[in-house]
């Protein structure tokens, strides 16, 4: 499993989010919502620290992982975070 972080979406989260050098950025599994592998569960993100990352990866000086314990969510797909300018925010794609 990898996170792939398009330029568009990192320049919105270190906008939006005040990201310095260093941050991190946590995808995580939320009740609620539609994802594409589980009815009634979504994709959340929030800015904090690791605990037991499963998949971190480093763009533009920022770190996005995903907790070991969301990885089920995945459904052992690849996570592509990109931008969408139609919502001004990011989409969730999963290859």
């Amino acid at each position: 499993m990898q996170i792939k972080v398009t330029d568009q979406a990192a320049q919105w989260f270190k906008q939006e989010l005040d990201l310095n050098e260093g941050d991190y950025i946590r995808f995580f599994v939320r009740y609620g919502g539609s994802g594409p592998f589980h009815e009634g569960f979504s994709l959340g993100m929030n800015k904090e620290e690791p605990m037991d990352p499963a998949v971190i990866v480093n763009k533009d000086g920022c770190q996005y992982f995903i907790e070991e314990r969301d990885v089920w969510f995945f459904n052992e797909h690849d996570l592509l975070v990109d931008y969408d300018e139609k919502s001004d925010g990011p989409i969730y794609r999963y290859d």
